[in-house]
């Protein structure tokens, strides 16, 4: 049997429903309480109005919202890079090819020490509020080290992504047609079993246009719904290509065209921002407020990774989104709550309204503003994962 909790005094309820309280995008409620039983939410609304339940937690004038959607990270991998950051912190820009140091770690690592590694990260994200991420396969690049990266994720997440076309694998440098080949077949065929979606690094130095195209279409005969890599790095086809094919979401999106901005806001594909990418690499910001006044759905996520965006904070994100690329701390928290749920298309996480997931974090603050206001502090004091109390 399942056992009710209610969350009472609560001084700023985020629900992303503009339904409720203010009628905001964050449908922000003040002097809120919410119900949980069993993994659900079952009722939001003012604290004096709260039902008797079996539980009662008091938040003391803190605030709760959504738990965070992550919903792009790498997180199967060995090693570090911690060489190549320090390189560049001194000058050297990033380039697509370092990606081939954590394949060879990662190759040499075993099953146990990826699934140890991954679950550290995984750990370190939910004390930071992350109740909800996706993570993809590509430090692999032969089929048995994506499959099995694969088989490890699934273990954790539903979201998993098969990320064969990260990079051409180092075997077959020098043939890029027959590592396309491979993706698209072999690798492909042990691959879908394990992962939701499928992924292209769209790049110079990676996958042009035309094969990123093709591996996304082969995966999507294969039953994987299509994401990808764009923009990030140069301008290029990656996010005419994923809308062209409803991808969920482009990635990255730093450099657009404005014929790039009116395909987003045209098509159901959402633009998934990845600060930390532009902080660890001293990039060029993604340009937010171009893309939310265009009506482009947006989200933010950490883009976890061991070489060009090792965090796994989404408060960190938040905070750079709002300083650096022109977002409201409104607008911040909602594309990492209920954005990023769009980006998996999910309904049931990223928003706390009646029937979804009681995927909850608590901050030791009174409202979700000092999330950016409040840059690097500690502030999540609680994380409720499927009506669970987990932090």
């Amino acid at each position: 049997m399942s056992s009710s909790t209610v969350i009472t005094n609560i001084a700023t309820l985020v629900t992303n429903d503009p339904s409720l309280g203010d009628g905001s995008p964050l449908g922000l409620i003040q002097d809120a309480a919410v119900v949980i039983d069993g993994d659900r939410v079952v009722w939001t609304g003012g604290s004096a109005d709260a039902p008797a339940t079996d539980h009662r937690v008091d938040a003391a004038g803190r605030a709760v919202l959504p738990g965070f959607v992550d919903s792009h990270s790498h997180l199967v991998f060995a090693g570090d890079r911690t060489q190549e950051f320090n390189a560049r912190m001194s000058g050297r820009s990033y380039s697509a090819g370092g990606i081939r140091t954590t394949v060879a770690a990662t190759r040499a690592a075993t099953d146990a020490e990826l699934e140890e590694n991954l679950t550290r990260y995984l750990a370190e994200a939910l004390r930071q509020g992350t109740t909800t991420f996706e993570t993809k396969s590509g430090y692999g690049l032969t089929v048995e080290d994506e499959s099995r990266a694969l088989r490890i994720a699934a273990r954790h997440t539903d979201e998993v992504t098969y990320l064969g076309a990260h990079i051409v694998s180092p075997d077959l440098a020098d043939d890029p047609a027959a590592y396309v080949a491979l993706v698209t077949g072999e690798m492909l065929d042990a691959c879908a079993p394990h992962a939701r979606w499928i992924d292209v690094f769209c790049e110079k130095g990676a996958f042009d246009g035309d094969q990123a195209r093709a591996i996304l279409t082969a995966g999507k005969a294969k039953g994987l719904h299509p994401r990808i890599h764009a923009n990030q790095l140069s301008y290029g086809p990656g996010v005419q290509l994923a809308v062209e094919l409803d991808a969920a979401s482009a990635d990255h999106c730093t450099h657009l065209t404005d014929a790039d901005v009116d395909a987003l806001a045209q098509g159901d594909t959402v633009a998934t921002l990845l600060p930390g990418a532009e902080f660890s690499t001293r990039a060029e910001w993604p340009d937010a407020r171009r893309l939310l006044d265009a009506g482009v759905t947006v989200a933010l996520s950490t883009d976890c990774n061991p070489g060009s965006s090792f965090t796994s904070s989404v408060p960190f994100c938040i905070a750079l989104a709002v300083r650096d690329m022109g977002m409201t701390p409104d607008e911040a928290v909602w594309s990492a709550t209920a954005g990023g749920a769009a980006a998996l298309r999910r309904t049931d996480v990223g928003r706390l309204t009646p029937g979804a997931r009681a995927d909850l974090t608590l901050l030791d603050a009174p409202s979700h503003v000092h999330l950016a206001y409040r840059p690097g502090v500690p502030l999540v004091a609680g994380v409720w994962r499927a009506g669970e109390r987990v932090v």
